[in-house]
């Protein structure tokens, strides 16, 4: 008997107390709790541009008279393209052997600020305020949700100090290349001495033709390429020693999908009225 009135006793405790399994979010992550254990960090560098991933000045330009549309889609600066995945450029550099990433903070990862601003809500709300950790409260929940992503990808060419900046849209535009920065050093000059500039424009002229022979001609002023008389889709643009090549279009696209997307999924609190 006392047997019985035990078990019947858990019985009520178990009914009167049902476990509640932690909710999920839309991004099939367990719960918030998870985000408290502060994963860490130090092999990320984290970058959040607070303007948002839209360091693209598109200006006016136009194809010059008898000229064709460039195809810039299909450029590529070392093997590396606009559309890349970021898995796919790191393949592209390593296969071709020219060029390694650069020794410190080679890869960039960031959030886009309305993400981040989402998430600064959401770990607040479930009470971490000291900097330190609500910084690794947003970082978890960034990672686990897929909107941390890598953003920048660097490389360097050690004997020629070349190098190659990559930059990529989030994930929700499938993290692919929109932005290739490449630079080298022919307009750099060593002295005051004639020698030096004479060495300087013959660097130049050299860069400059083989710009010609791996792209042809300028369709749009002197130093563009362009696809089309829209500056938001895919072109580039040379200067000494470096070239642009950008796709303003998608990076744009990227910017608006994440702004609609952090609005759709901000976790405002229930109110009734």
């Amino acid at each position: 008997m006392k047997r019985l009135w035990m078990l019947l006793c858990v019985m009520c405790v178990v009914v009167a107390h049902p476990f509640v399994a932690p909710a999920e979010d839309e991004f099939d992550y367990e719960g918030f709790p998870e985000a408290q254990e502060y994963d860490n960090f130090d092999e990320y560098t984290i970058e959040t541009n607070e303007d948002g991933n839209n360091a693209c000045s598109a200006g006016v330009v136009s194809i010059n008279a008898g000229d064709n549309p460039a195809a810039v889609s299909g450029f590529d600066i070392a093997g590396i393209m606009l559309g890349m995945s970021f898995d796919e450029a790191q393949l592209v550099a390593r296969e071709n052997g020219l060029y390694v990433n650069r020794p410190k903070n080679s890869v960039i990862y960031t959030i886009h600020p309305d993400w981040k601003y989402n998430l600064d809500y959401e770990c607040r709300r479930n009470g971490v305020y000291a900097p330190a950790k609500l910084d690794a409260c947003i970082n978890s929940l960034a990672r686990n949700r897929g909107v941390m992503y890598a953003s920048e990808l660097h490389l360097v060419r050690g004997v020629t100090g070349e190098t190659i900046d990559v930059y990529f849209t989030s994930n929700a535009t499938d993290n692919v290349a929109w932005k290739i920065v490449y630079k080298n050093d022919v307009d750099e000059v060593e002295g005051d001495a004639e020698k030096f500039a004479n060495q300087r424009d013959k660097k130049i002229w050299a860069w400059w033709q083989n710009v010609l022979d791996k792209y042809g001609n300028p369709n749009s002023d002197t130093d563009k390429w362009v696809s089309s008389d829209n500056s938001y889709d895919p072109m580039m643009t040379a200067y000494y020693g470096e070239l642009e090549l950008v796709d303003c279009g998608r990076n744009a696209e990227d910017n608006s999908e994440n702004i609609q997307s952090a609005t759709d999924n901000f976790a405002a609190k229930s109110y009734a009225f």
